[in-house]
């Protein structure tokens, strides 16, 4: 299969997100009437998938799921974006997971709550299973990031067997506080791995700005890889193996109404642009335009509208 004609993977949480909008975030222990209320595939590795279809890529997803009605809309949902669900794990125990979501319409903010405790994240051994000459790039979304490693090392070993020019690359997302998750910064000799670390990640280390980040974290990363940092309205920068450290500013949308799922969207924008070739700072610059837009309407809709043709 010729590169180009090769599909992106995120592996990680889809879930059902029931978003509330509403035009000021309520106070404890009152009732209130939303503004309008809507279902919406959630999950990070799920969402960027979605953007990953909008912006014109050809991608998968690899999660569990539970059988039910909620699985139904959620398959309906990765059907109308036409996401490769054929790695899909169906598990017998367990929920699918469910976020109650409050944006605020006033200043763009989002509360998530999330019922995520039963269901059995997808395993190493589930992920042998895949065929992976189908892949040009795998994106992980850390969770359980034990089994993860063993996934990232079976890519590797098959990786080894390859040309540099064929080998797939590899990112990774590390978003939650948790320790176990910072096992996934380091990786094995692949042709370049990008890591997406979050402002709150960075935070939890001391750092106060994307660059402090960027520079404090980066010997936690193989040789050669890229470490990018999104700072919201401080728009996000980039390291690389030689030492630069590349920005992008901000593109705010004329106003703020919806920021769910806008990191995202920022990490399926860059990965989509960098497995098309484009430079990291094209890329970075990319990836906050995209993100800037979505964060000025509801849902992902608008995105194919305005980016596919970029």
């Amino acid at each position: 299969m010729e590169q180009q004609k090769k599909k992106i993977l995120c592996v990680g949480l889809v879930c059902l997100d029931i978003i509330s909008v509403v035009d000021k975030y309520p106070e404890e222990d009152t009732d209130r009437r939303c503004l309008s209320q809507r279902w919406q595939r959630g999950g990070n590795a799920s969402n960027s998938c979605t953007v990953l279809s909008l912006l014109g890529a050809s991608c998968a997803f690899m999660g569990s799921l539970s059988a039910g009605p909620v699985a139904d809309f959620i398959m309906a949902d990765f059907a109308r974006r036409a996401v490769d669900v054929s790695a899909v794990v169906w598990q017998v125990h367990g929920q699918t997971p469910c976020a109650c979501c409050v944006v605020c319409q006033s200043n763009g903010s989002r509360t998530v709550v999330l019922s995520d405790t039963n269901l059995p994240d997808v395993t190493a051994q589930d992920f042998s299973r895949v065929d992976l000459r189908q892949f040009k790039w795998i994106h992980w979304e850390g969770r359980n990031a034990e089994e993860q490693v063993k996934m990232i090392q079976q890519v590797v070993e098959f990786n080894s067997s390859l040309p540099q020019q064929q080998r797939i690359t590899i990112s990774v997302e590390i978003e939650k506080t948790r320790e176990k998750l910072y096992q996934l910064f380091p990786h094995g000799d692949v042709v370049r791995d990008d890591v997406f670390v979050s402002k709150d990640v960075a935070r939890h280390f001391g750092f106060q700005s994307a660059e402090a980040a960027l520079r404090g974290l980066y010997s936690r990363v193989k040789q050669g890889a890229v470490l990018i940092c999104a700072w919201a309205e401080d728009g996000a920068d980039a390291l690389g193996p030689d030492g630069l450290v590349v920005h992008s500013d901000a593109f705010p949308p004329e106003a703020l109404v919806d920021t769910l799922g806008a990191g995202d969207t920022f990490n399926a924008a860059v990965i989509y642009a960098l497995s098309n070739g484009g430079r990291l700072q094209d890329a970075l610059t990319f990836g906050c335009r995209v993100a800037g837009r979505k964060c000025g309407f509801h849902g992902y809709d608008d995105i194919g509208k305005y980016f596919t043709n970029d």
